[in-house]
């Protein structure tokens, strides 16, 4: 609903103060970044540029960056994961679609799913939101490693500390 009347601040009353219970923001100015330390690897060929670590709500968002062709993870989550492509494309085995360039992807819970890069694609870059534990599993469905928000800041402290931006780097990221 549009304001009557223009206010002389516009920020008061209703944003002032800042409530010291909320957490700050976090404001990534380039997403897709130029440095390639802020790129962490988890894999070879397969990065993960940190956008939020969710600690207190165990949910992560990130850009993952695929620099090779192939089967990459046969894996299944507990709950939704929302993806959005933001270079080349990918596919899981076990549908018919392929996630393209501009396209969103909803994965429901449960689901196991074996993310494939096609053999044209050099690079693949997708954001997504894992909501609570990824877990990889064999064809079979037999748990074999998980990762959750706290494996995640664990491999962003020790890269960012490898690649000289300290440990603490991945800090700005956690909530």
């Amino acid at each position: 609903m549009p304001l009557e009347s223009a206010d002389k601040d516009p920020m008061v009353p209703y944003q002032l103060p800042f409530p010291k219970e909320a957490q700050q923001e976090i404001v990534v100015p380039a997403a897709i970044p130029t440095d390639d330390r802020l790129w962490v690897k988890q894999a070879e060929n397969v990065f993960f540029r940190p956008l939020c670590l969710n600690a207190s709500q165990g949910y992560w968002m990130n850009l993952l960056k695929v620099t090779k062709s192939g089967v990459l993870s046969r894996h299944r989550h507990p709950n939704a994961v929302h993806g959005f492509v933001l270079k080349g494309r990918w596919y899981y085995l076990e549908h018919d679609w392929v996630a393209e360039e501009g396209g969103y992807v909803y994965e429901p819970p449960g689901e196991t799913h074996t993310l494939v890069v096609p053999d044209d694609v050099d690079e693949m870059i997708t954001y997504f939101q894992v909501n609570g534990v990824m877990s990889y599993c064999d064809p079979w469905g037999k748990p074999i490693g998980y990762e959750d928000v706290f494996t995640k800041i664990d491999m962003c402290r020790k890269h960012f500390e490898e690649v000289g931006l300290s440990a603490d780097y991945v800090d700005q990221f956690i909530r």
